[in-house]
């Protein structure tokens, strides 16, 4: 495939405020990656209707969750903690129905932040609901006062994310106080914070490119090796609607 891929990027959503509309909105720095990466980013705002997600979704050839606040772990049979901020449910029902769909068609994935813990729950995993109060030995991975916190990540060479980075001290935008605790059937973590957190899982299913990163290699404060994040999974995507065009050929 020569073309440039089409990539979905699901939006947030805000509620109507006295003086404001609602209004659908996402981080530049998501579509800028997928388009420095070489795919044609597609903006999917939240929707609620199954077959209008799956028609959508035909016309795709990989998708990006995008970060935000947290999942509601009450969506999940869990109880809802003091430290949750969640999305807007306009924006989980989309999402959960989006990752549904997904997950269904083995379409390649990337999960950021909320997106990889979507990704991890609907696949069978769960959550640590607070960092602070679950793992308290853990380094900070929220700083309220600096969005750019960074911290190191230790990495599987045999992976994706060990193509990325290399050898070397490797640094990464953090802000999550929620994270993986069970990894889900089928992904295996490749990347973890010194202090064991997890921060990058991928799929070890033959038919499913799929991957999550905990941190957020899209924001302002990322590296040239971030970036090369987005190349890999673009040059994933096309690499998988290559084999789609061959198997119809």
């Amino acid at each position: 495939m020569t073309c440039k891929p089409l990539i979905g990027l699901n939006a947030d959503y805000r509620a109507a405020a006295r003086s404001t509309p609602a209004f659908s909105y996402i981080a530049a720095g998501y579509f800028q990656s997928i388009l420095s990466a070489g795919g044609i980013p597609v903006i999917v705002p939240p929707m609620d209707d199954p077959d209008s997600i799956h028609t959508i979704l035909d016309q795709l050839n990989g998708f990006l969750l995008i970060g935000g606040a947290d999942l509601d772990p009450r969506n999940d049979g869990f109880m809802l903690h003091p430290s949750v901020r969640p999305l807007d449910p306009i924006r989980e029902t989309s999402d959960r129905l989006l990752m549904a769909d997904i997950a269904e068609r083995r379409m390649p994935l990337l999960g950021i932040g909320t997106g990889m813990q979507l990704l991890n729950v609907q696949q069978g995993g769960n959550l640590f609901l607070d960092i602070k109060e679950d793992l308290p030995s853990a380094v900070p991975h929220l700083d309220p006062q600096d969005p750019s916190h960074r911290h190191t990540l230790n990495v599987e060479s045999d992976s994706l994310i060990g193509r990325v980075y290399g050898d070397g001290e490797i640094r990464v935008s953090s802000r999550h106080h929620m994270a993986i605790d069970e990894v889900a059937p089928g992904f295996r973590v490749t990347a973890r914070c010194p202090d064991g957190v997890v921060e990058a899982i991928e799929s070890e299913m033959m038919d499913w490119f799929a991957l999550g990163t905990q941190f957020h290699p899209e924001c302002n404060a990322a590296s040239a090796l971030d970036v090369r994040i987005f190349e890999e999974f673009v040059d994933g995507v096309r690499e998988h609607a290559a084999q789609d065009l061959r198997l119809v050929a």
